[in-house]
């Protein structure tokens, strides 16, 4: 399964930016498509995550400025980011968990490759 992030760059504080990510390969389903972000020297955090029924978590962080969305076919996400601040800086990631689909069956866990928002103040 692979996890192409698209968006992201540099804003400035107060501004807004949207990240996209769509799954790709032998999927029979996905349970859960989600944010994850690092800042440098810092571990990877969640960021907000959301789930095949449509149920939303979010990082208290960004609770309230941030929104992710998936679409009709459960399979892309996409992750609004308002009122970005300085502290928003970071790498961000694409995660999904789910099944493959036929010939191999199985439990994934896959990452995207990072995509870079940068928020000058």
């Amino acid at each position: 399964v692979q996890l192409q992030a698209s968006g992201g760059g540099l804003v400035q504080a107060g501004g807004s930016l949207s990240l996209s990510c769509a799954a790709s390969g032998r999927i029979s389903k996905i349970n859960v498509m989600g944010w994850y972000r690092r800042v440098p020297g810092g571990q990877r955090d969640l960021v907000a995550t959301i789930s095949r029924g449509g149920t939303a978590t979010y990082a208290d962080s960004v609770s309230g400025r941030f929104t992710i969305s998936q679409d009709s076919t459960k399979k892309a996400v996409s992750l609004q980011m308002n009122s970005l601040k300085p502290e928003d800086t970071a790498v961000y990631y694409c995660r999904a968990e789910g099944v493959t689909g036929l010939p191999s069956i199985h439990n994934f866990r896959s990452w995207g490759q990072g995509t870079l928002v940068t928020v000058s103040s």
